[in-house]
């Protein structure tokens, strides 16, 4: 009964861009496309290709030394130092002139406006443009002044330096035309760790436009970009150089192109090991961009040694940061969706360890207080929805029926008085549960004489009627429950508390029946499967009420028998 969750990543506005400015000749030429650089191709999908991600405002606002959400950590996943954090925008330039002098004429306004805009240029991680905005339709972008930005990323003295600069033409423009140029970071009394940051951030913006993409995979941006990733000692940088290829990836057309870039899938893969939350997102967010292209194969092969996934698994169980849980869960779910990579993957993440892992990250989140709860209240969704797409895998359905932790967390998530706090959980524990015991018929015994469990099913019921699947899984549980129950041997006390139950909650189940009336000229398979366990527990609560009301004659309580008569009456008729 597995519902898949849903991952929604709202797309957002892109950020400015610095205005396009003239090009170097050296720079033309390669917009012209005499780079010598291998053309980016590959064959795409049919269909529309995955559209770039977008970096999530709450998760990409400007990083400033004193914010503390990006710095939140785990063990196997700690923060770097200040010298990642954006640059502080520069100060405004001072106005001229005396304050009480109202003279300025107009041009020196629109000067000083002008420089003031160009000094608001994004030092912060940008936004993907929106599905419906695409960014050729919101600004015009010169290939030459993207070629630019590639150029300021190139670690000085390294092999791709002399590579870039062997396969443009040489550069004849005019000394006295480069002064003219305005807006370029580097043509800016900016740090060269601001300037490569505001390059590295308009890169990633640019990334997410198809043609730029290719633009830059063909001026050698993959090169670049590995490059610092090999060297860089600066955490931000890195995260800069994962985001714009997590962007590139996602154009199907150029993916094929990009991953068989020498060093590239291994050069990746060794970001998991870094300490860095902002850096693992990232490298999260590309290898999930990845396995849902049609070049996930090389990349799936690259995850098989155990070195590597026991790393993804122990930053699964440590990490403490809710952005970077929202990124493994991602990856960890588009390995689920592909057929042929969780083939590969399954066995050796089950071995290693993977049911353990989720059901501590389900624990660690139940334990957190209200107020922690409150500020991280997607992060139990998340993982009980990937709880959900986990379960309804037959092999992990199997491993999870020895788990007696798990079992123990999730009925005593149904028995929790809050639990009608917080519906939206309900659905998925009920349909984790209904996946477990479909395999693990022997843990039914267990849980069928506890009546508060009981109690909690009946109370979910309201909570779930517009849930299909919910509903389904939760009459599946108390029909496997009810029928254990009828067939053993209950004494007179145990009678009593299964007619009060029933007595008391009968008005949920009453009311489920009758808000969920299926036209039987209608009935899918589905409503006949839901159908039949609907029967199958109105029958064994007959059975409790006809032994109770037998039982209370014969001892002249006709008083009190009134109540089961009438549930009796509603089953028997139900059924007929």
């Amino acid at each position: 009964a597995l519902r898949a969750p849903s991952q929604s990543n709202g797309l957002a506005t892109p950020a400015p861009l610095l205005s396009p400015m003239p090009a170097t000749a050296e720079e033309a030429a390669m917009a012209a496309g005499d780079t010598g650089a291998p053309a980016a191709g590959g064959a795409g999908k049919d269909g529309e290709p995955e559209s770039p991600r977008e970096p999530d405002p709450d998760h990409h606002a400007p990083v400033s030394p004193g914010a503390s959400e990006e710095e939140e950590g785990a063990s196997g996943a700690v923060e770097a130092g200040q010298d990642d954090d954006a640059p502080d925008p520069e100060d405004e330039p001072e106005e001229g002139g005396d304050a009480t002098e109202d003279d300025m004429d107009e041009e020196e306004e629109e000067e000083e406006e002008g420089d003031e805009d160009e000094e608001d240029a994004p030092t912060h991680l940008p936004f993907a443009p929106a599905e419906e905005e695409s960014l050729e339709e919101t600004t015009t972008v010169d290939p030459s002044y993207t070629i630019s930005l590639i150029r300021q990323l190139i670690p000085k003295g390294s092999s791709v330096e002399k590579e870039f600069r062997d396969s443009t033409q040489p550069d004849n423009t005019d000394p006295s035309e480069k002064s003219d140029k305005q807006g370029l970071p580097e043509e800016r009394s900016v740090s060269p760790k601001d300037q490569l940051e505001e390059c590295g951030c308009i890169l990633w913006d640019l990334a997410a436009s198809e043609p730029q993409a290719e633009l830059m995979i063909n001026n050698l941006v993959i090169e670049v970009l590995l490059e610092n990733l090999r060297t860089a000692n600066s955490s931000r940088v890195k995260e800069l150089c994962l985001g714009i290829m997590g962007n590139l990836v996602c154009h199907e057309s150029l993916v094929a192109a990009i991953s068989l870039k020498k060093g590239l899938i291994a050069t990746v893969v060794e970001q998991l090991f870094l300490d860095d939350v902002k850096c693992l997102s990232e490298t999260f967010r590309l290898l999930a961009a990845i396995l849902r292209s049609s070049a996930y194969v090389s990349w799936a092969q690259a995850l098989l040694p155990d070195e590597i996934l026991s790393r993804i698994l122990r930053i699964v169980g440590k990490t403490d940061n809710a952005t970077l849980l929202e990124k493994i869960i991602d990856f960890l779910s588009t390995i689920i969706d592909n057929r042929d990579v969780i083939a590969m993957l399954i066995q050796p993440l089950l071995k290693l360890g993977l049911v353990d892992r989720i059901i501590g990250l389900l624990t660690t989140e139940l334990e957190r207080s209200p107020d922690e709860k409150l500020d991280r209240s997607g992060s139990l969704d998340l993982v009980l929805h990937f709880m959900e797409e986990l379960s309804a895998i037959h092999c992990v359905s199997k491993a999870m029926t020895s788990n007696d932790r798990l079992i123990k967390v999730l009925v005593n998530m149904i028995k929790s008085p809050d639990k009608v706090e917080v519906a939206s959980y309900c659905a998925s524990v009920v349909i984790v549960i209904s996946n477990i015991l479909t395999d693990g018929k022997h843990l039914v015994p267990k849980i069928s004489r506890d009546l508060p469990f009981l109690e909690g099913l009946l109370e979910v019921l309201p909570e779930v009627p517009d849930d299909d699947q919910a509903r389904y899984a939760l009459w599946s549980i108390l029909a496997r429950i009810l029928a254990q129950v009828q067939a053993t041997e209950l004494n007179s006390s145990s009678l009593d508390r299964f007619a009060s139950l029933f007595s008391g909650k009968f008005g949920l189940i009453k009311d489920d029946l009758e808000n969920q009336v299926v036209d039987e000229e209608k009935l899918t398979p589905e409503d006949a499967l839901l159908k039949g366990w609907i029967s199958r527990c109105l029958v064994a609560i007959s059975f409790f009420m006809e032994r109770w009301i037998e039982e209370k004659s014969s001892q002249g309580n006709e008083d009190s028998i009134g109540n089961a008569r009438e549930v009796l009456s509603y089953c028997q008729k139900a059924l007929s």
